[in-house]
């Protein structure tokens, strides 16, 4: 059993009812489909399920407490058409409303539209990436690949990282539809291309507890 503050990841079985399920594909419909990740704004009928007493918020608000909110939405449909792999990273960068400099922020970039920046290493420990399964996923269709502890190195130089993997071992986070899996944000992980690939649709979450600096604004979901 993996454990959020030991491993920096925890299964959560059945965590989403049929009709919680039903209005995440209902807000998904219209995505163009040839995608292999898209960048979301914008998703207000999804707000309820969101909060901090939703069905999906109240997991990230049960460790980063009642002011737990999502500040970053991506959405992944890996099938036989967008079968991609990902090495080994850490999430670096958080979404903002616009560009405002501000000390410890930066390099800044433009994602899909979206400003994003790094910020300190401190404000990425504090949060919490969970992913919402709309589709079973086993062994040969591509599941999420975790280094277990490695949320406890901090930044970690991407030369040290094959040796950091190695020392943390892997864990396969398989998955079956309406399952949620809670993330350390600055783990190490990585996604193989699907052996069987068949749908495998994620809603990826940020969520933070902390109000930036300086004038930033996060862009919310």
């Amino acid at each position: 059993m993996m454990n959020l503050t030991r491993d920096g990841a925890q299964h959560i079985p059945a965590a989403l009812d049929a009709i919680a399920l039903a209005t995440l594909e209902a807000a998904f419909a219209a995505l163009p489909a040839d995608r292999a990740g898209q960048r979301l704004t914008g998703l207000a009928t999804l707000a309820p399920l969101l909060a901090p007493t939703g069905a999906i918020g109240r997991h990230a608000a049960a460790h980063l407490g009642d002011a737990a909110r999502p500040v970053r939405a991506l959405f992944f449909d890996k099938s036989a058409a967008t079968n991609w792999a990902l090495g080994w990273h850490q999430d670096r960068t958080i979404a903002v409303t616009a560009p405002v400099e501000t000390p410890g922020f930066g390099p800044w970039t433009v994602k899909q539209g979206i400003h994003h920046v790094a910020p300190p290493q401190s404000l990425l420990d504090d949060m919490l990436t969970l992913r919402v399964h709309l589709d079973d996923v086993d062994a040969g269709n591509a599941p999420l690949l975790i280094a277990p502890g490695s949320h406890r190195h901090g930044r970690v130089a991407e030369a040290d990282v094959p040796a950091l993997v190695l020392r943390c071992g892997v864990h396969a986070c398989i998955a079956q539809r309406g399952d949620i899996w809670l993330y350390a944000t600055p783990i190490l992980h990585a996604s193989e291309a699907a052996a069987n690939p068949r749908h495998r649709r994620v809603l990826q979450l940020d969520y933070s507890a902390d109000a930036l600096p300086g004038g930033l604004e996060w862009l919310g979901v």
